[in-house]
């Protein structure tokens, strides 16, 4: 006999194994034991959480000829003719194919005859969302006054589009997503019954990737189950199969960000892209795992909470005190906005790491959430000083040019006092003769540099940043990023290397929003070139 999948093979035949829906079964069963069953059913959820399942038990359970407490007992001639499918008392009807008026047309022609056994016939339409307008007409005055032996059960995962009328005429039951827990053990309890080991961390991540849904789990499980078949399933096994991504790879990539190591956290995506993860299952993944962190950094107790191991959650205890809530609000509307555009992208690799340079570099961002973030990438560039040899160059350069006009009393076209509204950063009047090598070759030395970098250097401009520094000045800040990054660095500095034969140190910086070039710096590169026209 050829292989049934998990999720049809232990279909539950009774209402005792249905799993994680208690509070419709306690309801249907108490009906069926006092003889109060209605005559229209509604039953909504989301996908696999039994909604065909619990009607097909219904089913039975209506019919059969000695229920057990509420139960249908399995073993008399209509249960077992109901679950072979043979039963002329069960239709069950798909609406997404039959959703026209004459089909309804055909149920309501039908309903007149009396079942040929049993007590009911029991209509089960899967889908019902789909009936067209001119259908759900037809089938309004059948469903309010059917025959005493007939029963509608509708099923559907889109209740919001079903008409009122219908609504109004039928019980509403809702089927909740099944536990995490509910799954996990149900999985346990097959896999036992399957005689296959399986991790119970494996069987966790395998219930929080169903989503509430045990169809999807056991699907899910079956796959896991095939690639390594006749070995040990492991959680590492299961993250392969399914693509996903470890936490401690998020804890890496989050630690990253918080640097702001732009270079760091593109190493991380080319990693992942390397070992064929789905990007958007980890942009889901890493939605998730900033949500559990802002759970820790704004509750107490979360542990209940959490669907985490115990050594996860110390882990995110840790990451909690390095990270502010308005942090986590922008990471987590970030990336829920890029969760739903990768849906529809073509180039997710790039969205991602477009995102991900978001995080780091908040000033790209003009939203109010980012202002925060940005005020505190500020502070931390003054706290590790990165700005201050710029700085202190450019009070001296300032100082060193009023002085020279105060004393030729020329100033700037003969301002005076007026001149001040265009005070700018003034170069020294030494410009190191190896920097000047460099600035003479520069645009011939950008282009042997890599693809990447030489697009983005054409842009370029360059200014003085201490005694023998060459500060390249690039419009925003996501150039600047790739450029700056540190193998991009050594690149460009090799290749001055090489073309003068001295070593130049090269620094990347980039003209901050609603600023000029001329407002920050000085453009060496035309001053030289005025002074090579000079002399010729």
């Amino acid at each position: 006999m050829s292989y049934t999948a998990l999720y049809r093979k232990f279909r539950p035949s009774g209402f005792e194994d249905v799993k994680g829906q208690d509070h419709i079964i306690t309801t249907l069963q108490n009906q069926i034991r006092a003889d109060r069953i209605g005559h229209a059913y509604l039953f909504c959820g989301t996908r696999g959480t039994g909604k065909t399942t619990v009607a097909k038990i219904f089913a039975k359970a209506v019919n059969c000829e000695h229920p057990v407490d509420g139960s249908p007992c399995g073993e008399c001639a209509m249960c077992r003719s109901i679950a072979a499918g043979t039963s002329m008392n069960v239709i069950e009807i798909d609406a997404a194919s039959n959703n026209g008026v004459d089909n309804i047309r055909e149920i309501r022609e039908e309903v007149a005859y009396r079942p040929t056994e049993g007590r009911y016939k029991v209509y089960i339409i899967d889908e019902v969302h789909m009936l067209s307008i001119g259908a759900f007409n037809a089938l309004l005055k059948t469903l309010e006054e059917p025959p005493e032996y007939v029963i509608f059960i509708l099923a559907t995962t889109e209740v919001h589009k079903i008409p009122i009328t219908i609504l109004s005429r039928c019980q509403h039951y809702d089927f909740r997503r099944i536990s995490i827990e509910t799954i996990t053990d149900r999985m346990r309890e097959l896999m036992e019954i399957e005689h296959v080991d399986v991790e119970e961390k494996a069987l966790r991540y395998i219930a929080r990737a169903a989503d509430g849904s045990m169809r999807d789990a056991l699907s899910l499980l079956d796959q896991c189950i095939a690639f390594y078949m006749g070995q040990k399933l492991t959680y590492d096994n299961v993250l392969e199969v399914l693509g996903a991504v470890d936490t401690e790879v998020f804890s890496r990539l989050l630690r990253r960000v918080l640097e702001r190591d732009v270079s760091g956290v593109l190493d991380v995506v080319d990693e992942l892209v390397m070992q064929g993860r789905e990007l958007t299952q980890l942009a889901a993944d890493f939605t998730w795992y900033l949500r559990n962190l802002l759970l820790v950094k704004t509750s107490d107790n979360i542990e209940d909470v959490l669907d985490v191991s115990t050594e996860n959650l110390a882990q995110l205890k840790e990451e909690a005190q390095m990270v502010e809530p308005d942090m986590l609000f922008r990471f987590i509307r970030v990336f829920s906005e890029l969760s739903g555009q990768l849906k529809y992208a073509t180039q997710k690799r790039v969205m991602l790491e477009v995102a991900l340079i978001k995080l780091c570099t908040p000033a790209m961002e003009t939203a109010e959430d980012s202002i925060l973030d940005r005020i505190r990438a500020v502070e931390q560039k003054v706290e590790k000083g990165i700005d201050a040899a710029a700085l202190l160059q450019a009070q001296s350069a300032y100082q060193s040019g009023m002085t020279g006009q105060a004393q030729d009393g020329s100033g700037e076209g003969g301002q005076g006092a007026g001149g001040s509204a265009g005070r700018k950063p003034v170069l020294p009047a030494a410009i190191p003769e190896d920097v000047q090598e460099v600035v003479k070759n520069f645009r011939s030395i950008a282009g042997e540099a890599s693809g990447m970098i030489r697009t983005y250097l054409k842009r370029a401009r360059l200014s003085l940043g201490g005694d023998n520094r060459l500060l390249i000045v690039l419009p925003d800040a996501l150039a600047a990023s790739v450029v700056g990054r540190e193998d991009h660095v050594q690149e460009l500095e090799s290749l001055i290397e090489e073309r003068i034969g001295k070593r130049v140190e090269v620094d990347v910086r980039y003209v901050e929003e609603g600023r000029h070039f001329e407002d920050t710096f000085v453009d060496i590169e035309q001053k030289i070139n005025m002074e090579i026209t000079v002399e010729d």
